[in-house]
């Protein structure tokens, strides 16, 4: 899969060392060749919860007819 700058992502497992589930929906800052994207995570607020340097297998495209949804962060 390729990505562009700027695209939106949505996250193939959970990483629970930055709060993250499978699901979160983040945006492509970063495109690293082979197959590595950097990717924004924010909170409600705009708060950066993660940025992370992933492979293109760990998220997909957001397609047009999913919808979006909330969740709380979980604790700490």
């Amino acid at each position: 899969m390729t990505f562009s700058v700027l695209d939106t992502v949505v996250l193939g497992r959970d990483i629970p060392d930055h709060g993250l589930c499978r699901g979160d929906i983040g945006a492509v800052v970063e495109v690293y060749e082979p197959d590595g994207v950097e990717i924004e995570f924010v909170t409600g607020s705009g708060r950066t919860q993660a940025l992370l340097t992933l492979t293109t297998s760990d998220v997909r495209p957001l397609a047009a007819t999913e919808i979006l949804a909330a969740r709380s962060l979980r604790a700490a």
